[in-house]
């Protein structure tokens, strides 16, 4: 309950889209905003249900209370994303609930934007196979607003960030760029995606009515030739 007396709408979000696990709960009244964060390769699809259940229990929720669910819907790692979504489809289509999926790109860059001073964000994240995913990001009125389109690229195709108030560098992927660049590298803001900043961007979404049904909370993987070729081997 708010201050008013009235139910607030309750969220959970999950992000396994890296090597990092984290998942989180909000309301929107933001008098719950409680966080699981670590670093636990290939332990994704082991660890984030009990996580999201010991966070339910911190803030006094059981799965039914909840309004809807967010997860970060990539680019990221394959395997990662997919865990997610499953869990995320699993839940909601029991619960009857809608999904928001979120960008993990627009996550990182909404965490830089905290920061008043960050109105734009480059972020970079490793992708493997000699790539990298990067897309451009300004403030908007509800969060990062996305300039132009995701892309997975070879790290030299890059252009580091400019040098000029109110640009900042996100993602675990630049020392790949600099690297390829042959430049020095600089210090970018945040490095892995959070589930917080996943449900915070979601929450006026679900609030407008733009959750989608269960069988809708699809990952993007961007990098659409991994996707195929890993169906065609089952």
């Amino acid at each position: 309950m708010n201050e008013s007396g009235l139910r607030t709408t309750r969220i959970l979000a999950l992000d396994a889209s890296t090597e990092a696990l984290s998942v989180a709960v909000l309301d929107d009244a933001c008098t719950v905003a409680f966080e699981h964060f670590e670093i636990a390769p290939q332990a994704h699809a082991r660890l984030l249900l009990p996580a999201a259940q010991s966070l339910l229990d911190e803030a006094g929720w059981k799965l039914e209370d909840l309004d809807g669910l967010a997860f970060g819907r990539g680019p990221g790692a394959f395997t990662g994303l997919r865990i997610a979504a499953g869990l995320v489809q699993g839940l909601a289509g029991g619960l009857d609930c809608p999904v928001v999926p979120i960008s993990t790109l627009a996550a990182l860059a909404a965490r830089c934007m905290a920061t008043p001073e960050v109105d734009h964000v480059r972020v970079v994240q490793d992708a493997r196979m000699g790539e990298v995913y990067t897309a451009d990001f300004e403030r908007g009125t509800s969060g990062p607003k996305p300039v132009g389109a995701e892309r997975v690229i070879e790290p030299a195709r890059v252009l580091p960030w400019p040098d000029t108030p109110g640009w900042a560098g996100a993602g675990n992927g630049w020392p790949l760029v600099f690297a390829a660049l042959g430049q020095a590298p600089r210090n970018a803001g945040e490095t892995w995606p959070h589930a917080l900043d996943i449900a915070r961007l979601a929450m006026p979404e679900l609030l407008a009515g733009r959750g989608v049904s269960a069988e809708h909370a699809l990952p993007v993987y961007v990098r659409d030739d991994v996707a195929r070729k890993t169906a065609d081997r089952k």
